[in-house]
């Protein structure tokens, strides 16, 4: 029969004058609670709560004074309460008197206050600035934006989001590429710094040439059968191939300084403008506050 723990324990840090609660539970145990020193597993359905974190696994360690470090492997999943973000991953270490987590192999972060997820194969989180750095096949989402890139640091509170190694934003149907790329995720504004590269897509929907061979076939059948010999003006062909300006366009930029592009995404705007400059500066795209003069 498995064996069930619960252990309750308050620790007083004296150097600090700080005291924390510490929970865990599991179906087996080994180590000696009393003695904070040593060394303790939780195995089978471990869990361990603190003030500031929630975590569950197949296996969990607690060592260190105070038991200062947690150790965590196997269907991790938990969330860091003050932040307000849950988690999942392969293997997880927390030190607790520094308060930074580190999460590794198949990494699942989820920011529920502000919409964002992200996907690494590790990330550091640091609960006292409330920053994640992640590396390697960063996925990051929120609203439209889809970010990628090998290395990226997230900014919880000031809504930040810094890429490098061969980062990228997909914003619906634009994309856009550079050495270095930072997007505010508040305003939706995005900085790109060296060989910047874009392909945004302007304006509405192409028009249909089959909807308009449909009108010209309606329109000789109701004058055959009002007796009218009229022949149907070709005008109807003629204006199914004229150039609409609604029609979606796409602009394609390769630069080697840098780039300013604006999208007017106003109501009732049905095209907007792409401008390139070339100068010492740092690309901007602000896709959410432009106000482009709408073409008529």
């Amino acid at each position: 029969m498995k064996k069930f723990f619960l252990i309750a324990i308050s620790i007083f840090f004296s150097t600090l004058c700080f005291s924390e609660t510490i929970t865990f539970s599991s179906d087996n145990m080994k180590g000696t609670a009393a003695d904070k020193s040593n060394y303790t597993l939780l195995e089978g359905n471990a869990k361990v709560t603190t003030e500031s974190m929630n975590i569950s696994a197949d296996k969990i360690e607690l060592t260190g004074d105070d038991f200062r470090y947690i150790k965590a492997s196997g269907n991790i999943s938990g969330s860091i309460i003050e932040s307000g973000m849950d988690f999942t991953c392969g293997t997880l270490s927390y030190d607790r008197e520094i308060k930074i987590a580190t999460l590794e192999n198949a990494v699942h972060l989820v920011d529920k206050e502000n919409d964002v997820t992200a996907d690494a194969q590790l990330i550091e989180y640091n609960q006292n600035t409330s920053i994640a750095v992640m590396q390697i096949s960063v996925t990051l989402k929120q609203k439209d934006n889809t970010c990628t890139s090998a290395y990226a640091i997230y900014r919880k509170d000031a809504q930040l989001l810094d890429m490098s190694g061969n980062p990228k934003i997909v914003q619906g149907q634009d994309t856009f590429r550079a050495q270095t790329i930072t997007l505010d995720l508040n305003t939706q504004e995005i900085t790109l710094d060296g060989r910047v590269q874009g392909s945004v897509t302007t304006g509405g929907s192409p028009s249909k040439p089959a909807d308009s061979d449909k009108k010209k076939e309606a329109d000789k059948k109701s004058a055959t059968e009002s007796g009218k010999n009229t022949t149907v003006d070709d005008k109807t062909n003629n204006n199914a191939n004229t150039d609409d300006k609604n029609t979606s366009t796409t602009v394609t930029s390769y630069v080697e300084n840098s780039t300013t592009s604006g999208k007017d995404k106003n109501a009732g705007s049905t095209e907007s403008t792409a401008a390139t400059s070339y100068d010492n500066n740092a690309t901007t795209i602000d896709k959410s506050n432009s106000n482009s003069n709408s073409d008529n």
